[in-house]
């Protein structure tokens, strides 16, 4: 699923429809005014892009890329927007205080954050990019499972939302006590993981070292170790998977080569045929 498809409209609305949890992903230009207001769950606020302060208790939080804030139940809070025409992009998750009390049961480990929060009232934590890429790796995926319909959808999400608060827990809990996200040691991990969220876009090693403010050939040593292949290799076979899955749904071909970042019909075509033994028109043929 395309990162377009798993933008929501924004609404004003401060409640929960569901009794567990709901996840949201925001893409828009500033505009609707959000009054000071709490709730009675947990909000996770995860900031991609935007020119915003968030008031939590009177106090104006200045944010930047990758933060991530927590507000807890009874919090008073609500965005002040500083221009009205930088993009806004942010996750916004709600999690039912019952429901963080049934992972705590299951593990302390899922509250040391939420205990944090309350006792401490650090609501916002930083993330370096490594960590930034990570969480939002992690978003995108929950997300994605949320708004599809495949077979144990709803099993599947509740394993990757404890996954997605666990990770959370680790990465602030290390920082605290050791200094460190811990994410260096799963750069390759993280890599993929982007590579997975950008298909359609310039995957260059030149483009990764930008991203993640590492040596290109670092990157291509690191992953090359992990996976066994070179990067462009791995950047060919998750954008053949991913042609043949849209293909194999219906979409039709001459859509399908150029959203996955294939630029030329015949390069495209010869790929796939090596990968899968079959053109993409017979692929498609045989799955109808």
């Amino acid at each position: 699923m395309k990162k377009q498809e798993l933008i929501t409209p924004f609404s004003t609305r401060q409640y929960m429809f569901s009794k567990d949890f709901e996840i949201y992903y925001y893409s828009n230009s500033p505009g609707l005014p959000v009054s000071e207001h709490s709730h009675d769950y947990y909000e996770f606020y995860f900031f991609i892009e935007g020119n915003i302060n968030i008031r939590v208790e009177g106090n104006a939080i200045n944010l930047h890329p990758g933060d991530l804030l927590i507000i807890p139940p009874g919090v008073k809070h609500c965005p002040e927007y500083l221009d009205s025409t930088t993009p806004y992009r942010r996750f916004v998750l709600w999690i039912s205080a019952d429901y963080c009390n049934r992972l705590m049961q299951a593990s302390t480990d899922y509250g040391y954050l939420l205990q944090l929060v309350t006792t401490t009232h650090e609501y916002r934590f930083s993330n370096d990019v490594l960590a930034f890429n990570e969480i939002q790796s992690m978003l995108f995926n929950v997300t994605a499972e949320v708004k599809g319909n495949r077979f144990g959808k709803d099993a599947k999400v509740s394993l990757m939302l404890n996954d997605l608060v666990l990770t959370l827990n680790r990465m602030i809990y290390e920082r605290k006590t050791i200094g460190t996200s811990g994410s260096k040691e799963r750069l390759s991990n993280i890599i993929s993981d982007y590579i997975m969220l950008h298909l359609d876009e310039d995957l260059s090693l030149e483009r990764l070292e930008k991203e993640f403010y590492v040596s290109k050939y670092h990157i291509e040593h690191v992953f090359k170790d992990d996976f066994g292949i070179s990067m462009h290799k791995f950047i060919q076979m998750k954008r053949l998977y991913a042609c043949k899955d849209a293909i194999g749904s219906g979409k039709p071909i001459q859509e399908t080569f150029p959203l996955y970042g294939f630029n030329d019909y015949s390069v495209f075509f010869r790929a796939f045929k090596k990968e899968f033994g079959l053109s993409p028109k017979e692929y498609q043929m045989i799955q109808r």
